[in-house]
């Protein structure tokens, strides 16, 4: 016994040597962030036939948040931006146009819409080119078909994610806060494999790699962390506490290595093809759905036919009566353990190129839609987490229509706590006998 701790220790320290040496590399070839205090910047014109054009709006989004401006009686307009080698998108409100005005450009779907790249020279100028025109108008319905697809996709990578966290929670009873740092190691291992400045592996090899990085994360963190607590017999309060603390040691590691900056997957930035009516997806967007639904068939048919499958779903169900039926319960949850960190790896990855970009913070971000999904489907329960996830998918992306987007994840949480006052067991959750 005393030697295989000590081979279990031997082999748990050096992954962690590993691992920080890893993140040590990844972070000298990551290039230095720009100083806040001293921005780069990004200006323009909006000129039509010549004369400025006054008190039009534009949005600059990227890195450093959303920005807004006007431009002034010469028709210019300026802002300040943190970070170089980052992509911008600079929109212009077609609304603050005079009438019957609109922007034209040729063999350009979206003129009043432009990506722009900051050079290492720290200025880049956006014009736009204004003259009479015909608005494309979007039609209520073809938004809503459109949301409904992009709440579909987010929602299938929300699942994966909240899947692992509501296995951990039934076969173990932990709220796991640090699950969004096991998203966000996802997206930073596959990164650092695949990034051109790194190991620039190709894709179809360093995203699998990534994905099972992630799963020996959870398998460690359960071997020096999670089991020895379980064997002491610590409380759920206290184990949560620790949960907190680990997810905020986990956050800022990934700070210190990585910047507060945001980096890009390869293939990030890629055109959208129409599809039906206006309905519009990039390839990745398409491989992402694709990859999420085949993942999540997988895990249901390796949760209701295999052997361990069972005996996960034995233990949510009666931890103490699965022990007693013969079911090795550590075994199990270091199974659970590996399936929840590889498919946090996996969210990751896809949340990346939905948000898209990788940030230190980017798994605290949805964090709490991820424990909404699984409070909404039914604490514990695999299929309540998918069925949540869905439902919490959906109302963000749909409920964008209605509301400003900065408050689309609030909604899923009213609706949330909306159904828990008429079934406070979730969609798919059973009533208990409590005391």
């Amino acid at each position: 016994m005393t030697t295989r701790r000590i081979a279990g220790g031997r082999a748990t320290a050096a992954f962690f040597g590993l691992f920080l040496i890893l993140l040590g590399l990844f972070a000298t070839a990551t290039p230095a962030l720009a100083d806040e205090d001293d921005p780069y910047r990004i200006s323009g014109n909006v000129q039509l036939d010549g004369e400025p054009l006054e008190g039009v709006t534009l949005t600059i989004d990227g890195p450093g948040g959303e920005q807004e401006v006007e431009t002034d009686a010469a028709g210019q307009w300026r802002v300040g931006v943190p970070e170089r080698g980052e992509t911008y998108v600079v929109t212009l409100d077609e609304d603050t146009l005079p009438e019957g005005i609109a922007v034209v450009e040729a063999e350009d779907d979206s003129p009043n819409v432009k990506e722009v790249e900051m050079g290492q020279g720290g200025r880049v100028t956006v014009n736009f080119f204004i003259g009479e025109g015909e608005r494309n108008v979007t039609s209520f319905f073809d938004q809503l078909v459109q949301r409904i697809i992009q709440g579909l996709s987010f929602g299938l990578m929300l699942a994966l994610a909240a899947i692992g966290l509501s296995l951990v929670y039934g076969t173990t009873g932990i709220s796991n806060f640090a699950h969004g740092e096991m998203v966000t190691f996802g997206a930073i291992a596959a990164v650092f494999l695949v990034g051109p400045a790194t190991l620039a592996l190709p894709w179809w090899l360093g995203y699998p790699v990534a994905v099972i990085l992630s799963a020996v994360l959870g398998l460690v963190l359960d071997m020096v962390l999670w089991r020895p607590l379980r064997r002491r017999r610590v409380g759920v309060v206290q184990l949560m506490i620790v949960s907190i603390g680990l997810s905020l040691a986990l956050r800022y590691t990934f700070q210190l290595f990585i910047g507060g900056g945001t980096l890009q997957l390869p293939f990030s930035s890629q055109a959208k093809i129409p599809l039906f009516g206006s309905v519009q997806l990039s390839v990745i967007d398409m491989v992402s759905l694709a990859i999420s639904i085949a993942v999540i068939v997988a895990f249901a048919l390796w949760l209701t036919r295999s052997r361990l499958g069972k005996a996960t779903r034995a233990i949510s169900d009666n931890p103490s009566l699965a022990a007693a039926s013969g079911i090795d319960v550590d075994t199990v949850v270091r199974v659970v353990w590996i399936v929840a960190g590889g498919l946090a790896g996996l969210a990751g990855i896809l949340y990346a190129y939905y948000r898209p970009g990788i940030k230190w913070d980017m798994g605290a971000q949805i964090l709490l839609l991820m424990f909404a999904a699984v409070v909404l489907g039914g604490l514990g329960t695999a299929y309540g987490a998918l069925v949540g996830a869905l439902i919490v998918g959906l109302l963000v992306e749909v409920s964008s229509l209605w509301i400003p987007a900065d408050l689309k994840y609030a909604s899923a949480l009213f609706i949330l706590i909306v159904i828990l006052l008429f079934r406070p067991q979730g969609i798919l959750g059973r009533r208990e006998r409590i005391g």
